[in-house]
């Protein structure tokens, strides 16, 4: 059997894995949720933007820098087709007042860990740029948080990844990168993403349920697509004011990712500190297996991978800004130091 079609076979079952998961942890919570049908309505839209980059942390390799700039509008559904279409994608988005459409644009750049040599090592990971546009549809109530994002867009020189990486390192007065001349080629790129994630939280005073408290925010996400096709499980540990203003930072996928709108209390500041953790199965990676349809650079993904993340969110009236630090395992063989890298998001309510 060729390796495509073993990649094909691995990648159609983490996929029905992953959706068996989010299916089957949702019906078996469907009486707790129930029971927490509370909707908070939102008039106010969400625009988001962030910025993840490794030389925070003093690196520059593997998944090197990248954005996400989103839009989530105020809950509730205008009647007419888009609401019907949400309906259809009960129970993976909830039928209530909540209902959120929005929209993302992102970048994601790829390097390998030498980044001087012009001719990369073949073993090492591929460069590689991912420019995408998504749209989505989500919705909430105190407990918990659905949505389904589709991503369009292109990898490979179409993606910009040498023009963004390398004009950026001559304004900030460091060495280009040389190697992109063995970047991925260019491909149309699709992924359709369902996650699900609950939220408990635990104050310490129960009469004051936004003052100080405890919670863990566990998740559930299933990738499909040529660019990332996954399953993961994860959990987001937190400790502050006013837990219940989210979900957790949002964050480009695969990293353990809340919600992109955000709802504080409109009297007061909060905050939390927190910490993640987050598994995948992973069944492609084209930044990894290389392009689908022709020849490119490629090395042997590993099937499982972790992330661990540590990070604080600041809450304010009008928006939030967060930053996290994350750790990600060994993603293919032979892959040097456990990668790094710093993400900081600003949301802004109006």
């Amino acid at each position: 059997m060729s390796g495509s079609a073993v990649e094909g076979r691995a990648g159609v079952a983490t996929a029905a894995v992953a959706a068996t998961l989010v299916v089957a942890v949702s019906t078996a919570a469907a009486a707790h949720e129930e029971a927490s049908r509370i909707v908070t309505p939102d008039d106010r839209a969400t625009l988001s933007l962030n910025v993840d980059n490794d030389l925070f942390g003093g690196t520059d390799k593997y998944f090197t820098a990248g954005f996400l700039l989103s839009y989530r509008s105020p809950s509730n559904l205008p009647r007419g087709g888009l609401d019907r279409f949400a309906d259809r994608l009960d129970p993976l988005v909830d039928d209530n007042p909540s209902r959120r459409w929005g929209l993302a644009f992102g970048q994601k750049i790829f390097t390998p860990e030498d980044i001087d040599a012009r001719n990369p090592d073949p073993d090492d990971r591929p460069y590689a740029g991912w420019l995408y546009a998504a749209a989505s549809l989500s919705s909430y109530t105190d407990t918990v948080y659905d949505a389904v994002e589709l991503q369009l867009g292109v990898v490979g020189p179409a993606a910009q990844g040498e023009e963004v990486q390398n004009n950026f390192h001559e304004l900030i007065n460091i060495d280009t990168a040389r190697g992109w001349d063995f970047q991925l080629d260019n491909e149309p790129g699709v992924n359709l993403v369902a996650s699900r994630l609950w939220r408990f939280n635990r104050p310490f005073d129960a009469d004051r349920p936004r003052g100080l408290a405890v919670g863990v925010v566990p998740q559930l996400t299933a990738s499909v697509g040529n660019v990332q096709t996954y399953g993961s499980a994860g959990a987001v540990f937190r400790v502050g004011r006013d837990l219940y203003a989210d979900f957790g930072p949002p964050r480009q996928r695969p990293a353990v990712a809340g919600s992109a709108a955000v709802q504080p209390a409109t009297d007061r500041w909060g905050w939390y500190l927190f910490a993640g953790v987050d598994a995948r199965l992973v069944g492609r990676d084209i930044f990894l297996d290389g392009n689908t349809f022709q020849s490119s650079r490629s090395v042997d993904k590993k099937r499982v991978v972790g992330d661990g993340s540590l990070g604080g969110a600041l809450l304010f009236p009008w928006g939030w800004l967060s930053c996290v630090h994350t750790f990600r395992s060994e993603e293919f063989d032979g892959q040097g130091p456990v990668a790094e890298f710093d993400s900081v998001n600003l949301s802004i309510r109006f």
